[in-house]
């Protein structure tokens, strides 16, 4: 979650609107009604909605604020399914992430840092409440997977290696206080957006019992295995995706799926196209596996289909061929269709899509936890019974906790409330028309106490990417902006994501001509309509 940008571009804008004001402020009349940087702090949003095998309970991350740490601080919550109610799970100091249910639903997995240090990995059985930690490991486990016997748990880890050195420095006496030690980069990927510069060493497999125990490493080399990981319904082998030949620093489109058996022994690939393979997952049945890919025919952007391909990886053929980008793909409890989410029309959705390619819409309205601005985001998790948990919320509210079963959809938790009693800014879509006649997605955010036929100073707030989409979901940006006075205008121009390939090819070679007059279509939209001033036009993004 953006939470420290948001609160420096609303310093910046505060301080660009607020530079006469008085300085001593009049005691407060009564109470405040409008949004201000000061309820970030007190947002929640919720995230990671893992249902349980049986779909009677969702564990999943609540992500509150801190304002004595200006940090996020993730905790466990569980709800029930049947009635409704939620309780916390694993709460208080440390950070508490990723809950994962084993295969009989009696207990729960997770990452924690509960006992001081890095992250470790837990265990809660569920009955009595118990938890224990399970390992005691020098970096964070990551994609954690449980066993079909419920008697191991699988992770991706980071192992540590030197990196290249020049040389050695000379023994530094006892008590001495020198500066930092030379520093060599010589990897292509050598730091991430929110975790700075990456630590020397390789992403590889491990397991551990899920009693506790030394773990045991699966794989190894000079390359990255990642996850998720899903184990074949014998036990016996581990898929996972990476890219472990050619140039691997630089192909990164050439991730291919893997096969590893806990006897031991070389990853076996079982796909070989040009073009990423990724995201397994392996049918009840154990004998197909579902995943999402493409042939890499060399453009910025391309979308993911769905593949199913036999155990061995022959036999692969496309599933659903519709002009739709899949993310995330599990099998049906029945084996007979698979249920993934992709991005449509600024947001998210997932459907089961049958092996005949038919796709059926299960759950719309999926938002993700990052809420400084209206980015499609989200997840879903699966039950054997075909019940949902998903994240879902609306231009007012950040993500909820929310459940589809049986046609019929349900939302669980109202983390943010006091949201009811603020005026927020009015989202309403925009009609634009690009100067072709092409469809331009847009919104405009109105300010709280906009007067209908009132021109206001308005901010073109553009998203990054370019591929990338935003949609009518709930961020802050846009309301600190609303809130002093200003208009809002958001779009999807071409180039995006969520409306198809041909859509997001808009701008393939043509960036940023195609893009720019949809954005200023919908600027001219905007004024069109009498709610910007054409004299008080501003940009950010």
């Amino acid at each position: 979650m953006t939470f420290n940008s948001t609160l420096s571009r609303f310093a910046i804008l505060c301080a660009a609107t607020c530079l006469a004001a008085p300085a001593l402020a009049a005691p407060a009349a009564g109470p405040n009604s409008t949004f201000t940087g000061r309820d970030l702090f007190d947002l929640s949003v919720a995230s990671d909605p893992q249902i349980s095998p049986d779909g009677r309970r969702i564990a999943y991350v609540r992500l509150s604020n801190d304002i004595m740490t200006d940090r996020a601080r993730p905790s466990i919550w569980l709800v029930d399914t049947t009635t409704g109610r939620q309780v916390p799970l694993v709460t208080g100091t440390g950070a508490h992430s990723s809950p994962r249910w084993s295969p009989d639903g009696t207990r729960l997995a997770y990452v924690s840092t509960a006992e001081g240090g890095g992250s470790q990995l837990f265990v809660r059985w569920m009955a009595g409440g118990e938890a224990a930690r399970v390992t005691g490991l020098p970096d964070s486990p990551d994609s954690i997977a449980w066993s079909p016997d419920g008697r191991q748990i699988a992770y991706v880890m980071n192992v540590p290696d030197e990196g290249l050195t020049l040389g050695k420095a000379p023994a530094k006496p006892e008590g001495a206080k020198w500066a930092d030690p030379l520093e060599i980069i010589d990897a292509v990927t050598y730091r991430a957006d929110g975790a700075g510069y990456l630590k020397p060493g390789y992403a590889h497999l491990f397991l551990v019992d899920a009693d506790g125990g030394a773990p045991r490493q699966l794989t190894w080399g000079a390359w990255n295995d990642g996850g998720p990981l899903a184990w074949t319904p014998d036990g016996r082998s581990i898929l996972f995706s990476t890219v472990r030949q050619g140039d691997w620093q630089r192909d990164v489109q050439q991730s291919d799926i893997y096969s590893v058996d806990l006897a031991g022994g070389t990853p076996r690939r079982l796909t070989t196209r040009n073009g990423p393979d990724f995201g397994p997952a392996i049918s009840p049945d154990g004998r197909q596996i579902a995943y999402v890919g493409f042939d890499d025919t060399g453009k910025s952007f391309q979308q993911a289909s769905l593949y199913v391909m036999n155990r061995d990886g022959s036999g692969a053929r496309q599933i659903a061929a519709g002009d739709r980008g899949f993310e995330h793909v599990e099998w049906a409890g029945d084996g007979r269709a698979l249920v993934a989410i992709y991005e449509e029309e600024g947001g998210k959705r997932v459907s089961r899509i049958g092996l005949d390619g038919r796709v059926t819409p299960l759950a719309t309205g999926i938002v993700g936890s990052s809420f400084d601005r209206p980015y499609a985001g989200g997840d879903f998790s699966l039950a054997r019974n075909g019940a949902i948990a998903f994240t879902t919320g609306d231009v007012s509210h950040p993500a909820n906790v929310a459940y589809a079963s049986g046609g019929k959809t349900r939302t669980f938790t109202r983390l943010n409330d006091f949201l009811d009693g603020r005026r927020l800014g009015e989202v309403r879509e925009l009609a634009v028309r690009a100067p072709d006649g092409g469809r331009v997605p847009a919104w405009l955010v109105t300010p709280p106490n906009y007067v209908a036929g009132t021109r206001v100073p308005m901010i073109l707030e553009i998203h990054g990417g370019p591929y990338a989409s935003y949609g009518p979901q709930f961020a802050t940006d846009m309301q600190l902006y609303a809130a002093s006075g200003y208009a809002v205008l958001y779009t999807n121009p071409r180039g995006s994501t969520g409306y198809g390939q041909a859509f997001a090819d808009g701008i393939d070679k043509t960036y940023p001509d195609s893009d720019f007059a949809d954005l200023m279509a919908a600027v001219d939209a905007a004024v069109a309509g009498g709610i910007a001033d054409p004299d008080n036009l501003f940009v950010t993004g």
